[in-house]
């Protein structure tokens, strides 16, 4: 079949796109079709005309790549796929944006908006008469790209035998570091937002009363995500009202706990005591994306591991402000 023909060589990691799109269009998915193939793409294809095991107990060692040229220049794309598995698995970034946006450079400028939740409730317009407007324009700041990563530091002779299983543990625990990463620049890049709302707690520490409050408050909205350090977390959950028979039950038999009227909740160091943030994630924020996953392609087919990078570069900016609320104690 074709895939056993394909030369793959270095060039393939710069043609501008991913590894696996350049194989796909030497080596078309569709042409499987109906064949023991189908449902493999051009990548695992590639797997199996080398026999390579990645995953299981019979996976086979880290060299195995490593057996000809050909087959050393799937390395890369192993690797890739290894951490973006660590990412997906802990993917709480997801969980919080509303959109994400590829670019092919390192300047990006957003949409900012004037939208106030005024702007929901639109009166009836009278026959003739102009129709409420909604201002979109560019933001006067670029967005902010940061590159999130980790080197590798060890040597092809030290990880040679090791199972392919094994190494791509090691690789996952990369994709979750950039995954956390990640998750701090998108909170941060909210909280920094000098537009959106802020409010003043009742009381000295978060009371089951200021949650009330900030749910209703948010109407037009939902509060769909709360972001809470993790002593406030402990202490709403200590809150009586979260603490019924029935919630219980939930959280020790599937780990479920029970959230501030349904909305998910997630601990970030990058919020301090006795605040909380909330927000929309249906128009919060957006995700800006460089790529994917970034590999010193180079050094990984020519065994030159140590010290070679793997990283991401994305940004964030938002959407609507007024979508978002910190509460907080009083500075007074």
């Amino acid at each position: 079949m074709a895939f056993d023909n394909i030369k793959l060589e270095k060039g393939l990691y710069t043609t501008g796109k991913s590894f696996t799109q350049a194989l796909e269009e030497l080596d078309p998915s569709e042409n499987y079709k109906g064949t023991s193939l189908e449902g493999l793409d051009a990548y695992e294809r590639q797997l199996k005309r080398f026999d390579i095991k990645v995953s299981g107990s019979n996976s086979d060692p880290v060299s195995k790549f490593f057996a000809t040229t050909d087959s050393s220049a799937l390395f890369p794309e192993y690797v890739s796929r290894a951490v973006k598995l660590g990412v997906m698995g802990n993917n709480k970034v997801e969980k919080i944006i509303a959109t994400t946006t590829e670019i092919d450079s390192m300047d990006y400028r957003s949409i900012s908006t004037q939208n106030l939740k005024k702007d929901f409730e639109l009166s009836e317009v009278a026959e003739g008469a102009a129709l409420p407007e909604l201002t979109i324009k560019l933001n006067e700041k670029l967005t902010k790209l940061k590159k999130h990563g980790k080197m590798i530091v060890t040597s092809y002779e030290a990880i040679k035998f090791q199972k392919l299983d094994l190494f791509t543990t090691a690789l996952k625990h990369i994709g979750t570091c950039i995954s956390n990463s990640e998750f701090e620049q998108a909170i941060n890049t909210i909280i920094n937002d000098e537009n959106i709302i802020a409010k003043s707690l009742q009381t000295n520490a978060i009371s089951y009363a200021d949650l009330v409050n900030l749910w209703a408050f948010f109407s037009p909205y939902q509060m769909t995500t709360m972001i809470v350090n993790q002593s406030v977390l402990a202490k709403i959950l200590f809150m009586t009202e979260f603490r019924d028979s029935f919630a219980g039950l939930d959280f020790y038999a599937s780990g479920n706990m029970i959230t501030p009227f349904g909305s998910e909740t997630f601990i970030s160091s990058s919020i301090p005591n006795n605040a909380l943030l909330a927000f929309d994630k249906n128009y919060m924020i957006e995700k800006v994306q460089a790529g994917g996953i970034i590999t010193e392609f180079d050094k990984l087919i020519d065994r030159q591991l140590e010290r070679a990078t793997i990283s991401t570069i994305t940004g964030f900016s938002t959407i609507y402000s007024d979508a978002a609320t910190v509460i907080s104690k009083s500075s007074d």
